[in-house]
C-alpha cells in the first residue's frame, strides 16, 4: 500500500480538483492524506480571520474523514503565501512529516497566486525533503524524492483564459457523490464563492468542470493530472499504476474538447 499526499493552498481546493482521486485511492486501501498551506481565513466576509481559519480547518477535516483521511493545515497566511526560503521550509516539514511515496500538488499556472506559490514549494519541498541538511522540524529527512503530480488549474485555464491539457484523467464517476459530499462539507464558502466569484453553486460549478474534463476522456466525470518527471523527480508512472483502470488517457481530438 501507498501514501498519498494531497497538497493544495485552501480548504476546499482539494475536493474541488483531486477528491474523487483520493476517494478511489483510499477504497482501494491507501494511506491518504491532506494538507492546505493555509486555512482559507481571507475567505470570508462575514467572520474575522481567526474565526474563519478555525471553521474552515473543521470544515477541511470533516472532508477528509469522509474517505477516512487525515487533515492537515500548515498555518501559512492566505494570501500571503511565497515562494521563499522560510514557507519551503514550512511545507517540507510538511511533506516529511506525512512520508508520502506520492505527491499531488496545485497546477503550477492557476488565477489565485497562493495556488501558484504552493506549486513551486511543492515542487521544490519534494526535492528538499530527502536532503539530510536541509534542517525544518522534527521530521526525519525523506529516503527519496516522492513522485510528484499536478492537478488541473481551477476550471483548466491558466490567468489569461487558456486550456491547461492534462497527460491523463482519473475516471471519477463512480464516486462522483463522495467529491460532491466532500465539496458541501465547505459550507462556510457558499456564500463567500458567489459574492467574489459570481458563482451561485460551487457545487455545481465543480460537477460541470468534472463533466468537461470527463468528455475530453471519453467518460461522464474525470479529473485531470500531470505528472512531473524532470531531473531527478521519479518518473515511474505511481499514480497511474495504483488506479489501474480508472486511468485515461487523452483521445486524440482532445485537444479540440
Amino acid at each position: 500500500m501507498a501514501t498519498i499526499l494531497a497538497l493544495h493552498a485552501h480548504p476546499d481546493d482539494i475536493e474541488e480538483l483531486c477528491a474523487g482521486t483520493l476517494a478511489r485511492l483510499a477504497a482501494a486501501g491507501h494511506t491518504v492524506r491532506l494538507v492546505t498551506a493555509t486555512a482559507g481565513e481571507c475567505g470570508s466576509d462575514a467572520t474575522d480571520l481567526a474565526a474563519t481559519g478555525a471553521l474552515r480547518r473543521a470544515e477541511a477535516a470533516q472532508a477528509a474523514a469522509l474517505i477516512g483521511a487525515e487533515y492537515a493545515c500548515a498555518g501559512l497566511p492566505d494570501l500571503g503565501v511565497f515562494n521563499c526560503d522560510a514557507h519551503r521550509r514550512t511545507i517540507t516539514e510538511m511533506i516529511r512529516s506525512a512520508r508520502p511515496d506520492i505527491v499531488i500538488a496545485p497546477s503550477p499556472v492557476d488565477y489565485h497566486p497562493d495556488h501558484e506559490a504552493v506549486s513551486v514549494l511543492a515542487r521544490d519541498a519534494c526535492f528538499a525533503a530527502s536532503v539530510p541538511n536541509y534542517a525544518t522540524g522534527p521530521s526525519a529527512p525523506l529516503a527519496a524524492i516522492p513522485h510528484l503530480y499536478f492537478t488541473d488549474p481551477i476550471e483548466g485555464r491558466d490567468r489569461d483564459g487558456r486550456k491547461v491539457a492534462a497527460d491523463f484523467a482519473v475516471d471519477v464517476s463512480e464516486v462522483m457523490e463522495t467529491k460532491r459530499a466532500m465539496l458541501a462539507r465547505h459550507a462556510s464558502q457558499s456564500a463567500w464563492v458567489a459574492r467574489q466569484h459570481g458563482i451561485a453553486d460551487s457545487t455545481d460549478g465543480m460537477v460541470r468542470f468534472a463533466a468537461w474534463r470527463g468528455q475530453a476522456f471519453g467518460v461522464a466525470f474525470a479529473e485531470g493530472f500531470r505528472h512531473y518527471r524532470h531531473h531527478p523527480y521519479p518518473r515511474a508512472p505511481l499514480l497511474q499504476e495504483l488506479l489501474g483502470a480508472a486511468v485515461r488517457q487523452p483521445s486524440p481530438d482532445a485537444a479540440a474538447s
